[in-house]
This record gives structure tokens, sequence and C-alpha cells, in this order.
């Protein structure tokens, strides 16, 4: 069982780091490919040259003229969303198929009423990695009341078959977690780059001899202020997305382990009724 756990964890490792490779190099090229062919397009300019003015209102061609770091800001931003999507499926996936909290209160509703099987049935209902879990600890339950196993003996053998399940059934919730934490940095500091750049142009433009150049002045401050804009935007997503999926990976796990505690409790009830 733990040399399938280690498996199963190193092909998700190997896996999902040519996944993420993938995603992030995609990401960068379409947010290029978007800046370049789709907002640099002529029609969005005056004159047909995406050299000249953004035609009045036209916000493609005014995001375009924030300069190279835009195109690596919507790839950020793409690799939130993307990423997002793949958490969501994930944990979603884990959950299982119905409601978690109903599942919950069946599962314990059975083990609390002596009835293991049923809620072996209901985790078979479920499906997902918390119901795998769970069942697997009722499966031990199982096995160490047919050994007749001391309380404490059976509490540490069913811990540790909910630890060595959780391992096996849950090791890519949190695997890119790592990404969106890192993407909350990343767009604040590539903003903040493509802000410094904009602002180095402005100043440029004050510093020449004799009249200073109002459109270059104009472009730079242009320049600074979508960089800006477009990095808050891609922290503030990866921001809600991290904590969110944070929060529902806490409940997954909170649900096994108070599924653990309660098969445990009845064991000792058990025991206690066998004395007597």
């Amino acid at each position: 069982m733990a040399n399938a756990a280690t498996a199963k964890k190193e092909g998700g490792l190997i896996g999902g780091s040519a996944f993420s490779g993938l995603v992030i190099v995609l990401c960068i090229f379409i947010g290029w490919l978007l800046w370049n062919f789709l907002m640099g397009a002529g029609s969005n300019f005056e004159g047909g040259v995406n050299t000249g003015h953004p035609l009045p209102g036209n916000y493609l061609a005014m995001v375009y003229k924030g300069g190279p770091i835009v195109p690596v800001l919507m790839g950020l931003l793409l690799m939130v969303i993307v990423f997002s999507f793949e958490r969501f499926f994930v944990i979603s996936k884990a959950a299982g198929t119905g409601n978690l909290d109903k599942f919950m209160a069946k599962v314990q509703g059975n083990v609390n009423t002596g009835d293991i099987d049923g809620a072996i049935a209901t985790c078979d209902t479920q499906k997902g990695s918390v119901a795998n879990a769970i069942k697997a600890a009722l499966i031990k339950y199982q096995e160490v009341k047919k050994e007749g196993f001391d309380s404490e003996t059976a509490a540490d053998k069913i811990h540790a078959e909910i630890e060595e399940a959780t391992s096996l059934e849950m090791p890519m919730l949190e695997k890119h977690m790592t990404i969106l934490s890192t993407l909350v940095s990343l767009g604040t500091l590539a903003g903040l780059l493509g802000t410094v750049t904009g602002m180095i142009k402005a100043f440029g433009a004050l510093a020449s001899s004799g009249t200073p150049d109002q459109a270059m002045l104009a472009n730079g401050i242009s320049e600074a202020l979508i960089n800006t804009a477009t990095g808050i935007s891609t922290s503030a997503l990866a921001i809600i997305t991290y904590n969110l999926f944070t929060s529902k990976i806490d409940t997954l796990t909170y649900s096994i382990d108070e599924a653990g505690s309660t098969i445990v409790n009845t064991y000792r009830r058990f025991k206690g009724n066998a004395k007597n």
C-alpha cells in the first residue's frame, strides 16, 4: 500500500511538472499573440498602423500602448485562470458526487448506530478522495474489531490507515497551489516593473532640452498606469482563488479527520460495552 502511494505521488509529480511547464509556456505565448495581433492590429489605431494614436474609446489599442511588459502580464493572468479552473475540477472531484455535508452526516449516523456496512455503501455511492479515505478507515475498523484489539491499539491502526489513505488519494490537492500563491507576487512585481519603465519614459520626455515632448510624456504615463492596473488585477484574482481553494482543501481534510474520530470513538464504545 505504501509503495503504491509512493509510486502514485512520484508519477503525479512528474506529470504535474510537465503540465505546469506546458501551461506556463503556452500562457505567455498566447498573451504575446493577443497583445501583438489582437491589440496591436492596425484597425485599432489612427492611420491603420499600431505606431499611431489609439482610436477614441479603443481600449485594446490603449492596452497595447502599455509596452512589452503587457504580454507578460496577460500571460500571468491566463495562468491564474487556467490553474484556477484546474484546481476547481480536481477539488470538486475529491469532494465526490454528492453534497459533502450530507455525506458526512449520513456516514457519521451509520457509524454511530454501528451500521458499518451501510457507511461503506454510502462511501461507494459518494466516490471521490474523501469517501475513499473514509472507506479505508471503515474497512480497518472491521478488521481491528474482528481481531479484538484494545482501544488504543485500534485507534492507532485506524488513524494510520486514514493517513495512508489520505496520502494515496489526495496528493494532488495542493499541487498547483504554490503556483497560484507565486502569481500573487509575480503579478504585482511585473506590474511594478511596467510602471517603472513607463515612468522612465515619462521623465525622459521631461528631461529633453527645450519644450518637453508632450506626446512621449503622455505615452510614458499611460504605459505606467496600464501596467499597474493589469498587475493589480492579476494579483487580486490570484489572491481570491488561492484563499478559496485553500479553504476548500482545509474543509476536505477536516471532514476526513472528523470521520476518523467518529470511527475511533465508536470502537471505544464497542470495547466498553463488550467489557460490561
